[in-house]
């Protein structure tokens, strides 16, 4: 608490320092006072860099890289950065199109011959690329990560198996963000070169710009400075699941330091990589603001709010969080790598913009799981229920009040045995948000492990209701009936 009093103290001081143009030394201490108060609130254990008008200003790591050796985080930790992996996949798909080896329109029929030719002659590259191509996202499929995610496969095997399924809509027609879109790319990468899609990316993309910290990453070798995954709940911090990387591969496979994306943002103002009409292509925002590997949208940032067009990418793989998000007009750039998993990094990258713009940026909000974790402990699930009630009638703007707390402290209860505190947590969770099919959906698996068959059942019938479609719910149903 002392920690977070400081910290938050610091940020103040900083912002007050500056009138209305905030001088460099000032900003760099109000990003560091932002970025510790996020740590000191446990939402963020990594490493971070931002660059104002292309030069770096700030790169510093916080909380461990290994908690049980007590390893700090540097700027030069290697953290794999989940689906950040796909604009590298896109930038080589690009180099491809330029030497005339692959073309956008290619159907995947042409470039793939095993993949099955009924639905691969109406998805083209650009679909891949763009996530229009209708093919379901294997990581969306029902208990891929608890049955599928530690087992070794082949790509061609991988392809057959999870990513053939029949198509949810008309290529082209609608934006499904899609990983199997992104693991066929680097299928056809394969294809095309001949190489293994790491040895490609790391000759075409890593070593040209002199990215030493960058690679694809797999379990048994041997890598110098890598951070260990972590998953950080109500009661704590647990190493992460296994996860087999062949699985993520050209969707979420790679890993890198920040200091590493700071050389890829700067190489693409440039030509080194791409030239000009290439480099527009893979940036033109189509369907969901996504354009090839990125989101591209604008946003209101700074004092007056004013919208700027931003280019960026989120990542999520078991045990990290990442994001990379530059504003292109002032050169500026935010990278954020998290190994305590479960974290979102928008709101801490909004207040960093903010801060470059000479905006105050929000104090960060504490969640509120830990601290009915907490209490639970000590004093019972009743009087958790009751500071949460306290809370949310008089000082609900310091705490994270939103639906995912509730929930996550429940999934955290059932974890440990308990479904009967779990069902009563779930119950004020339903109560805050009554017509929620995934809130309801944990409480209809809290009532379960709690013996409460009807009730189970009851509550499953009131998600499909909701959602017509929740697989979870249907397969549960089957299961209480049999």
């Amino acid at each position: 608490m002392r920690r977070h009093v400081v910290g938050a103290a610091s940020l103040v001081v900083a912002l007050v320092l500056w009138g209305h143009v905030p001088r460099a030394q000032d900003k760099v201490r109000a990003v560091d006072a932002l970025l510790a108060s996020y740590h000191d609130a446990g939402l963020f254990n990594g490493a971070a860099l931002v660059s104002d008008h292309g030069k770096v200003m700030l790169k510093k790591g916080y909380g461990f890289a290994d908690f049980e050796w007590k390893i700090p985080n540097t700027p030069d930790t290697k953290f794999r950065i989940g689906s950040i992996t796909k604009q590298f996949t896109a930038a080589v798909v690009m180099q491809l199109v330029e030497e005339g080896t692959l073309s956008l329109d290619a159907t995947l029929s042409s470039v793939l011959p095993y993949y099955r030719a009924d639905t691969g002659a109406k998805i083209t590259v650009h679909h891949l690329l763009s996530h229009t191509s209708g093919i379901p996202s294997y990581t969306g499929l029902p208990n891929f990560f608890r049955d599928v995610s530690r087992n070794p496969y082949g790509v061609r095997e991988f392809v057959e198996k999870y990513c053939s399924g029949n198509l949810e809509f008309e290529p082209g027609s609608r934006f499904a963000y899609n990983n199997s879109g992104y693991f066929l790319l680097g299928a056809i990468i394969e294809s095309v070169t001949k190489k293994p899609y790491a040895q490609v990316v790391r000759e075409r993309v890593f070593e040209p710009l002199g990215m030493n910290g960058s690679g694809y990453d797999l379990s048994g070798p041997i890598l110098e400075k890598r951070a260990r995954g972590y998953e950080s709940g109500p009661a704590g911090v647990r190493n992460t699941d296994y996860l087999d990387m062949g699985l993520p591969y050209a969707a979420g496979s790679l890993y890198s330091t920040v200091e590493d994306l700071y050389i890829w943002d700067q190489a693409l103002y440039g030509e080194k990589l791409l030239p000009s009409k290439a480099k527009d292509r893979m940036f033109t925002p189509g369907l969901g603001n996504y354009a090839y590997g990125w989101v591209v949208q604008k946003r209101p940032i700074g004092v007056d709010k004013a919208e700027r067009l931003t280019i960026g990418h989120d990542g999520g793989i078991n045990g990290f969080n990442t994001i990379i998000r530059r504003v292109p007009e002032d050169r500026h750039l935010v990278v954020l790598f998290n190994n305590t998993g479960g974290t979102s990094l928008g709101a801490m990258t909004d207040g960093i913009l903010d801060v470059l713009y000479g905006r105050t940026p929000p104090n960060p909000r504490r969640p509120v799981a830990t601290l009915l974790y907490d209490t639970i402990r000590k004093s019972g699930v009743k009087a958790a229920i009751a500071q949460y009630r306290e809370i949310r009638n008089g000082n609900a703007s310091a705490y994270d009040l939103g639906p995912g707390q509730l929930t996550r402290l429940g999934l955290e209860l059932l974890n440990q045995k308990r479904p009967a505190d779990a069902v009563e947590i779930l119950k004020l969770n339903v109560e805050v948000v009554p017509k929620n099919a995934n809130v309801l959906t944990v409480l209809a698996r809290a009532y379960r492990d709690a013996g409460e068959t009807a009730l189970a059942t009851q509550t499953y019938e009131s998600v499909l209701q909701l959602d017509p479609k929740n697989q979870n719910a249907i397969d549960s149903l089957k299961d209480l009936k049999r």
